[in-house]
């Protein structure tokens, strides 16, 4: 019996160290030598890759994405954008039309395996290899890489020479070993949507003209090195033609830069020690927005770390670049040519994905929604905020997430919703992951709080992200937090919003006067979806009186105050019921309106029978 208590605390204490027992992580260490070619947009470059194989698992062959090789004619990339339905302006034929000159490409030149050559074959973005060893559990393996590498004309978010000109935007740079987990390889080919990597630290040299600024991911090693002081200078004039800048980042799974000549730099240091750093090109089309986005934003930073868990590194940039707004690791890449409103929301909705994806990891192929709703969520939250406080135009709203559910309802109805459970990659139409992964993925969190309680929910997005930060959660991790925070059964939830298009409709009934004197009131239930209902009840002397009718199927009910007021909880309905009915004290004369969700916050098909 003593032997079983130990062997049962030893596992207790593994399961807490560990947050979650059975969630293993793969780790990288990437060092990584670059020379680039200004003149010709190439560069060379070789990587030392330190690939830990902390999974129970025995690899025979391991996988690089070769992300640039999209930007060919011909490629899937190419393919899919000329024949998607409603295809992205952004991209659309280009790819086919782009020159030898203007493609992009990656060449592995040569692979080794704790120094013995490695058999490959390039398909497509991605480099299939044979190992010639297997790499067994809790062992590691050094994979050293010469590649040579093609910029792209900028089509989407990578590439040379940006509409606003900026010269370098480089994201998906580089050979990126594919993420490995519970549910094996992740090499996906690249077609122009999501990313999934492995967390690893990062030691980056760029040798480049010595004319050119980068910003980007990591902290520079090597200022005086350079002769920049990385505070709003520029480089001395050293002798060479090119100088090499060195960054190192910790604990991130991606790593993304930018060069250009005519960056403006700009530095914040903000009260915590942070630093914020604004790479962009100083016109008449960014100088009176951009110089207002350092203070915005450290007060958007601070809003930030108060309600969605502290950001755990040291900085972060904004860059002017890409094709729009993309997230990396510390850093984003935006185009900055916009009105002030324009570029704090693009500026703020990049920064909250160093919440909902840069820390927290989550397969965003698999779950787009858990990374691009969770942050439209928080955004549309800090945006309200910054209008409250008159840091930017417009007035703010007293709940900011309604604006997303009429646009929501249509789109559903059109018949081309998809599930969020649907891979990003495989959406039929571009417009039905656009509104899956960013719109309905804000909804299934406001719908949530209006589910389990704004407290309840509160804390449970904290928890969540102090629990799964650094783990690749995935959407069972996330509702099992939110059921522990609110002590309710969810699974109902997650299955009907992720797993269906369905969407609830509940109607007011039939209002009659009972044997006994008083009225019944009869709702139906008309959606698909079961949810939990507010109902409103005003008398006709002006009174009014509040229900709550919970699901059977969540073992509880939702907190009971409504607008403000104490509400009466009523018998469950089950989700099998299409009608539910219950008693008033007082006959049908006496009453004068009964409303379903008088406060709008429920996601509803048909709003028009939600009143008697």
């Amino acid at each position: 019996m003593k032997a079983f208590r130990l062997a049962f605390f030893f596992l207790f204490v593994v399961a807490v160290a560990n947050g979650q027992p059975d969630r293993w992580q793969q780790k990288a260490k990437y060092v990584m030598d670059i020379d680039f070619d200004v003149k010709k947009h190439q560069y060379e470059g070789k990587q030392t890759l330190t690939y830990f194989n902390n999974s129970p698992d025995t690899l025979g062959r391991v996988f690089y994405h070769l992300y640039f090789n999209a930007f060919q004619p011909n490629s899937m990339m190419d393919v899919r954008s000329r024949t998607i339905p409603d295809p992205d302006p952004r991209v659309s034929n280009r790819i086919e039309l782009l020159g030898e000159e203007e493609i992009g490409y990656h060449k592995v030149n040569s692979l080794t395996q704790n120094g013995k050559k490695l058999q490959y074959e390039v398909v497509g973005t991605i480099l299939e290899v044979n190992l010639a060893e297997p790499i067994l559990p809790g062992s590691s393996a050094v994979f050293v890489m010469d590649f040579e590498a093609q910029v792209p004309l900028q089509i989407r978010r990578s590439g040379r020479d940006n509409a606003e000109g900026i010269s370098y935007s480089m994201a998906q740079w580089y050979p990126k070993m594919a993420e490995y987990d519970y549910q094996g390889w992740h090499a996906n080919p690249y077609i122009g949507r999501e990313f999934y990597g492995i967390w690893g630290d990062f030691e980056v040299n760029i040798t480049i003209d010595k004319d050119y600024i980068i910003g980007g991911t990591g902290y520079l090693q090597n200022p005086g090195e350079i002769g920049y002081g990385y505070n709003g200078g520029r480089p001395v004039k050293k002798k060479g033609r090119k100088l090499t800048w060195k960054f190192k980042a910790p604990n991130v799974h991606d790593f993304v830069w930018a060069a250009d000549p005519d960056y403006t730099h700009d530095v914040l240091a903000r009260k915590n020690g942070n630093t914020l750093h604004f790479f962009y090109q100083k016109n008449e089309n960014t100088e009176e927005t951009w110089a207002q986005l350092p203070e915005i934003m450290d007060r958007a930073f601070d809003f930030i770390n108060e309600n969605y868990g502290q950001y755990p590194y040291r900085q972060y940039s904004f860059i002017q670049g890409g094709d729009g707004g993309m997230e990396y690791p510390m850093a984003t890449l935006i185009t900055g040519e916009r009105s002030l409103s324009s570029l704090v929301g693009v500026s703020v909705h990049e920064l909250m994905h160093s919440w909902y994806q840069m820390v927290l990891g989550t397969n965003e192929s698999l779950y787009a929604w858990m990374d691009e709703g969770f942050t439209s969520w928080a955004s549309a939250e800090i945006m309200n905020h910054l209008r409250e406080e008159g840091l930017i135009p417009g007035q703010a709203s007293p709940d900011p997430h309604l604006n997303s559910y009429g646009g929501y309802v249509n789109f559903a109805k059109s018949g081309t919703d998809e599930p969020l459970s649907t891979h990003s990659d495989h959406y039929v139409t571009n417009s039905g992951y656009g509104v899956s992964a960013y719109v309905k993925g804000h909804i299934f969190l406001s719908q949530l709080e209006y589910v389990i309680g704004e407290e309840d929910f509160r804390s449970g997005m904290l928890r969540y992200y102090n629990t799964w930060k650094f783990k690749h959660p995935n959407a069972n991790d996330f509702i099992r937090i939110m059921e522990r925070e609110s002590d309710l059964e969810l699974d109902w939830f997650k299955e009907y919003y992720v797993n269906t298009t369905y969407i609830p409709d509940y109607a007011v009934g039939e209002i009659k006067a009972s044997d006994n004197g008083g009225t019944t009131v009869m709702l139906e239930k008309l959606g698909v979806t079961p949810m939990p209902l507010d109902v409103k009840v005003v008398y006709t002397d002006g009174k009014e009186a509040y229900f709550n009718i919970p699901l059977r199927i969540m073992r509880g009910h939702k907190p009971l105050m409504i607008e403000g007021q104490e509400a009466t909880l009523l018998p469950d309905w089950p989700w099998t019921h299409p009608e539910y009915k219950f008693e008033l004290p007082v006959g049908p004369e006496s009453i004068k309106e009964v409303i379903i969700d008088p406060s709008g916050r429920m996601l509803d098909g048909n709003r028009n029978n939600n009143k008697s």
